[in-house]
């Protein structure tokens, strides 16, 4: 039966794990936890690839536990249930190592199964997701448990796990690798962080090579052939993708536009040019706003250009409107000014709209008393005359502040003129 290299490979011990020190380290919190022999209901959370079931065997072969594995995705509460009453889970000498694989895909009430046996002992829970376990994790379980995250792997320490490959496969297949310059460290590039994809393309490189007199050939161009899409991850209703639009828009907030751009980047590879225009749009009315109102009559240009484009070339102006986004001078007072009346209104604060200002155009609203008093300001000079506008409740209410931006104190210094508050 075919069994993957990342398989047949999997590191048997905490130190051959590569990428996650953090934790794994000869001070990590996990290493440590793991060394003492008692080990707590646990959650591994992070990407795909980096190391959560495989440390999850090592544990329960250094503390001399009866491991199981399920996965969520097609496991009953049933299934569980079996392994939960089996009389070798009743008798383990330390108990089962339950390994729960993408827990985020159990219900609420599958998840209450299992607590129960994790709370008296029966059970040690190691669950995994790859997803924010505070989002998708029942409480009582999150409670019960030590939450460790997991990183993407960083390319030098990937390359690691491929040197490793090569040689695993060298003496597998009895041959000599030679790799180009840059052939491994590409591979361990462009896995995106996920060490399984890199042993998936080690795999394909020695079957498809042809072997020379004992000697397999690794090129940069058979590298690249078989690593022809970065790892990332594009999972639209993951906590990656919502990342990578919460650091665009912050990135443009920030005025960096070479961060903005790989995000930008990031999100038109996987495809979601739509989130990428609608958080433009968004920026340019909340963070550049009044100190440079044209900004929205500029992205909306780029925007509809990029559309009757199409990717690819609708990358281009897209990447022109982000930049620009970056460079512009930033306020948020409209957004600010629109926040503070709307909190104000659901507080109940709002009041009669002054009888000056109502409508007056329909028979009997003089006799109402509707719009007698009201002051045309184009009739006096500068085009304004001093009335209240605001209703009595709220009459000193101040919303909008003036940016500290050079759009903005012009038009303040104009209108503290022309309502002689200089």
């Amino acid at each position: 039966m075919y069994q993957p290299l990342a398989d047949r490979i999997r590191p048997g011990t905490l130190s051959d794990v590569v990428g996650q020190s953090h934790i794994l380290g000869k001070t990590g919190m996990l290493r440590r936890i793991v060394e003492s022999g008692s080990i707590p209901n646990m959650i591994f959370y992070g990407p795909s690839g980096t190391g959560k079931t495989t440390v999850a065997r090592i544990i329960a072969e250094t503390t001399n536990r009866t491991l199981c594995k399920l996965n969520a995705t097609t496991a009953s509460t049933a299934e569980v249930r079996e392994i939960l009453d089996r009389p070798d889970t009743l008798l383990a000498p330390r108990g089962v190592l339950l390994y729960l694989d993408e827990i985020q895909y159990f219900t609420k009430k599958q998840q209450q199964s299992l607590l129960e046996s994790i709370e008296n002992g029966r059970v040690t829970l190691i669950a995994s997701t790859t997803e924010n376990p505070y989002f998708y994790v029942y409480n009582a379980i999150l409670s019960r448990s030590t939450v460790f995250e997991f990183r993407s792997v960083a390319p030098e320490e990937a390359e690691k796990a491929v040197r490793r490959a090569v040689r695993f496969m060298e003496q597998e297949l009895g041959v000599t690798a030679a790799p180009e310059d840059g052939a491994l460290a590409h591979i361990a590039s462009a896995c995106g962080g996920d060490v399984r994809k890199a042993m998936n393309a080690v795999e394909l490189l020695f079957s498809a090579g042809k072997e020379k007199d004992g000697v397999l050939p690794i090129t940069l161009e058979d590298a690249e052939a078989v690593t022809q899409r970065s790892a990332m991850r594009f999972d639209r209703d993951g906590d990656s993708h919502y990342d990578v639009i919460s650091a665009f828009q912050k990135s443009i907030r920030g005025s960096d536009p070479d961060a903005a751009i790989h995000y930008l980047a990031r999100l038109l590879e996987g495809g979601d040019m739509t989130t990428a225009i609608r958080r433009m749009t968004v920026c340019a009315a909340e963070d550049i706003g009044l100190s440079y109102p044209t900004a929205m009559s500029v992205v909306k240009s780029c925007v509809d250009a990029a559309l009757q484009l199409g990717l690819p070339e609708a990358r281009i102006p897209l990447a022109e409107a982000v930049i620009f986004l970056c460079t512009c001078p930033k306020s948020n007072s409209a957004v600010n000014a629109i926040d503070a009346a709307m909190a104000d209104l659901r507080k109940g604060e709002y009041g009669e709209v002054p009888a000056h200002l109502r409508d007056n155009h329909y028979g009997g609203a003089k006799k109402l008393g509707r719009g007698l008093t009201y002051q045309y300001p184009h009739n006096f000079e500068n085009h304004y005359v001093r009335q209240q506008y605001l209703p009595e409740e709220l009459r000193d209410r101040v919303y909008y502040e003036y940016g500290p931006n050079k759009l903005e104190q012009a038009a303040k210094t104009y209108w503290d003129m022309v309502k002689g508050q200089t």
